[in-house]
């Protein structure tokens, strides 16, 4: 059985300048070259096609990195009520998606979707399951299929991340509202909610 070698220190932390590079050099420019952001770290072009294949690569790998962040905040979410989940996971997805913007722009590009898809899967199954635990026990509206009330939630979410001002806080606000709006909740059972817990309404008044 071959021996699997573990990367040198050496060459981990190259890779880790270079992605923290591309981040850098995209947020800047969401065109960025190779050889741009190869300046940003510090290396030669050789040295990062010696970690990523091409431009594509690396920044499917920004993609799959930021997509477990994503993944991990559905995962940590376990309130027992289920518009209290939908609230919290709202304002922390975009929360984080505000931080990092230009990956989230990338990742919807018609370039990456597919990839992005398969990164984000474990967080649709958990949207998916939340709406119909919603729908079974009455928190969420049944005049539509789960399948397509989940869908629903995702294509809003796409929808205003794409947006270029997604950090401002009003974005925020209309983001986790209508996300609850979608789902059946009234504006002032919005309101309610969020005034209920202060710790989700904190930067989404």
């Amino acid at each position: 059985m071959p021996t699997v070698r573990t990367p040198r220190a050496d060459a981990r932390a190259n890779r880790a300048g270079i992605l923290d590079a591309a981040r850098t050099a995209l947020a800047a420019d969401p065109y960025a070259s190779v050889d741009v952001i190869a300046r940003s770290a510090g290396l030669s072009r050789r040295t990062l096609y010696g970690h990523f294949d091409d431009r594509d690569a690396l920044i499917r790998e920004l993609i799959s990195a930021g997509a477990q962040r994503f993944n991990a905040i559905a995962e940590s979410i376990t309130d027992a009520d289920c518009q209290l989940v939908l609230a919290r996971l709202a304002a922390r997805l975009w929360q984080e998606a505000a931080h990092v913007q230009f990956i989230a722009a990338l990742a919807l590009d018609e370039a990456h979707v597919q990839h992005t898809a398969r990164a984000l899967a474990p967080l649709r199954r958990a949207v998916a399951d939340l709406v119909r635990r919603g729908q079974g026990d009455g928190s969420f509206r049944t005049d539509l299929a789960a399948e397509a009330l989940a869908r629903l939630i995702e294509e809003m979410a796409r929808t205003v991340v794409a947006r270029a001002d997604a950090s401002k806080a009003d974005t925020e606000n209309i983001a986790v509202r209508t996300v609850l709006s979608i789902a059946g909740l009234s504006w002032r059972e919005a309101d309610a909610l969020l005034a209920a817990h202060p710790d989700i309404a904190e930067g989404v008044a």
